[in-house]
């Protein structure tokens, strides 16, 4: 009996072997190709960035870092107590990792420590055998070479956060810590990132690799070769230091952006190797708004830079002839009862301007004439003007997060306050105050478009774009839009002459910059109030806080007769340095000739006007 029921039990012994040897061989088989084999993403080499020279201006920089595998790790916090024995962990690098921990797989590598130094290396190497799941891996880390002069531009990369994780592909991010946040490493983030690579990996019991199964190379991303130049880019960033505010230069016939400045900046390298806390938040609640890209971001009233644009309105309608005159008594008045609309130069020359012409006005901006100007036009006239520039709505620039502005009408004052448009408030956004609101990059497509006359361009940063599938990059083709038209082509030639008039003619709004210039220039000074003045309440900028002063416009092109270069620039708060002053830094260095020093002609000074205007940023 007892052999009978060994016989029994060996022949189920027998059979579960044949069982599982042969009718659950593959499964079986994959489980264990399972514990011993790994797919390893391999992360592709981040597209590099040059400017218009070929200047690299974005690249990669191999570091070492320190990275947890949860799926090997026994346990984490136990981990990181040994870690920290071995090289001291930082708060902020717990931080990150904890934020880490919560969304990425748990077969991927997660960062602890960053930038580890060779002694750092050597002091792991020799502890890692008590670390499961830990390991050293080598990776390739943006770096910003010209840092803050290109930050706003350029943008960051930034470690990927669990919002980046809802937008993107997760599997093409396999292995990837980080991902374009703002500026151009943003909007090219497609391209820029690459394509992921995977390699299978045998491993023994303790997790190390025994050899490579396979592996599918990834794909490098695309370099891009902007538009920027760094020697004008580097020049300008300069010209601001100390200053609040910004400049954007443009090529007319393309719409090629040439250089983009707001100060204060930052350096993108800090996001680049993840940010800390402590200083993320000095960045983010700074008054001074580092963070802010002003040059696209930015909304100021224009002021007296869209005078170019109601004079060619109002030659276009025929509401008056180019040789209009209007006596100026440095007021305006609606009515006899009506309240007075001071000009900018009555509480300096109670007289006011004088006799004065359409060029004279735009010359020496007078206010009251375009006073006049805008109650003949009305609201819908100049909204109409401001419109056909670009004004009020975004220039689709390859950037993201651009402010469209504003070009108010009444029908829109109607709509957000249930209001009535007022004879005064058409007042105001004729001298370019009030609800008025521009961008430094729609002030310069206005003066692009002004040196184009007429033509209009989608200004942009990337010029071409290296696949590596072509032998030469691919160019971008500049991006035309409906131009604006103006019949008689001779309105255009008075209104830049009398813009000429502006810099080169004595009694000019910006006839300071004049002082060795060896180029002619077509521009236009303006102010953007900050807060409303009284009637009759005088600006005295050393009586006013810091914060409330108002900000210097300047616009310009040229050479007048074959423009190479349009720019845009707002300095706030007014300082001794106007934007006229930048302007003219920015031009020479355009032109490759020293910057002058400007001298002082009180009889062209800047013009600070009054209106009655609000301000909004």
């Amino acid at each position: 009996m007892a052999a009978v029921i060994i016989v029994i039990l060996f022949a189920a012994l027998i059979g579960r072997l044949a069982f599982l040897q042969i009718y659950q061989h593959d499964l079986y088989r994959t489980l264990s190709l399972n514990n011993q084999v790994r797919i390893v993403p391999i992360v592709p080499k981040r597209g590099l960035i040059f400017d218009r020279q070929g200047i690299l201006i974005a690249e990669n920089i191999p570091i070492f870092s320190l990275e947890i595998t949860p799926e090997r790790t026994p346990n984490i916090e136990n981990t990181l107590s040994e870690i920290h024995a071995i090289m001291p962990i930082t708060n902020s690098e717990r931080h990150q990792f904890s934020k880490q921990l919560k969304y990425k797989r748990r077969d991927e590598g997660i960062p602890i420590r960053v930038r580890l130094t060779e002694q750092e290396v050597a002091k792991f190497s020799l502890e890692k055998h008590r670390l499961p799941g830990v390991d050293i891996a080598a990776h390739l880390i943006r770096y910003y070479p010209l840092g803050e002069s290109f930050a706003h531009a350029l943008g960051y990369v930034g470690p990927i956060s669990q919002k980046d994780l809802l937008e993107i592909d997760q599997a093409a991010y396999r292995g990837t810590n980080f991902i374009g946040k703002v500026g151009v490493e943003k909007s090219y983030e497609a391209i820029l990132h690459g394509k992921t690579g995977y390699q299978h990996i045998e491993t023994d019991a303790k997790g190390r690799t025994i050899r490579v199964l396979n592996r599918i190379p990834p794909k490098p991303g695309a370099n891009l070769h902007l538009s920027l130049d760094s020697h004008l880019q580097l020049s300008a960033f300069k010209a601001l230091e100390g200053l609040k505010g910004a400049i954007v230069a443009i090529e007319p016939e393309t719409g090629a952006v040439l250089a983009l400045i707001s100060k204060p900046s930052f350096d993108p390298n800090l996001f680049a190797e993840g940010i800390d806390v402590k200083t993320y938040r000095s960045l983010q609640n700074s008054s001074e708004r580092p963070l802010f890209n002003r040059a696209i971001k930015g909304q100021y009233p224009p002021g007296s830079t869209i005078k170019p644009l109601v004079a060619l309105k109002v030659l276009e309608l025929g509401a008056v002839n180019p040789d209009f005159k209007i006596f100026d008594p440095g007021w305006y008045q609606l009515n006899h009862t009506g309240r007075l609309y001071r000009d900018w130069i009555f509480f300096s020359k109670r007289h006011g301007h004088g006799w004065v012409d359409m060029e004279k006005a735009i010359a020496q901006s007078c206010d009251t004439y375009f006073f006049t100007l805008a109650n003949k036009l009305g609201v819908e006239n100049l909204h109409n003007i401001y419109s056909r520039f670009g004004l009020g709505k975004a220039t689709d620039i390859d950037l993201v997060g651009e402010a469209s502005g504003l070009s108010p009408s009444a029908a829109w004052k109607k709509r957000v306050y249930n209001e009535a448009w007022y004879p005064g408030d058409t007042l105001n956004i004729g001298i370019g105050q009030g609800t008025l609101l521009a961008t430094p990059l729609q002030m310069a497509q206005v003066a692009a478009t002004l040196a184009n006359r007429g033509h209009r361009f989608v200004p942009h940063l990337v010029s071409a774009i290296d696949t590596h599938h072509n032998d030469q990059p691919i160019e971008t083709l500049p991006q035309e839009i409906p131009p604006v038209i103006i019949k008689n082509p001779d309105h255009w030639k008075l209104v830049i002459n009398a813009m000429k008039n502006v810099v080169h003619m004595p009694g000019g709004t910006a006839y300071r910059i004049s002082h060795g210039i060896k180029y002619q220039v077509a521009g236009k000074t303006g102010t953007a109030q900050v807060f409303n003045l009284k009637q009759n309440e005088k600006y005295e900028v050393n009586k006013v806080k810091a914060h409330l002063r108002d900000h210097s416009w300047f616009i310009a092109f040229a050479p007048i007769e074959n423009p190479k270069i349009a720019v845009a620039v707002i300095v706030e708060n007014k300082h001794s340095k106007t934007g006229a002053d930048i302007a003219r830094v920015v031009l020479d260095s355009y032109f490759n000739l020293k910057p002058q020093e400007t001298t002082l002609d009180t009889s062209g000074e800047d013009e600070t006007e009054v209106g009655g205007a609000e301000h909004s940023e």
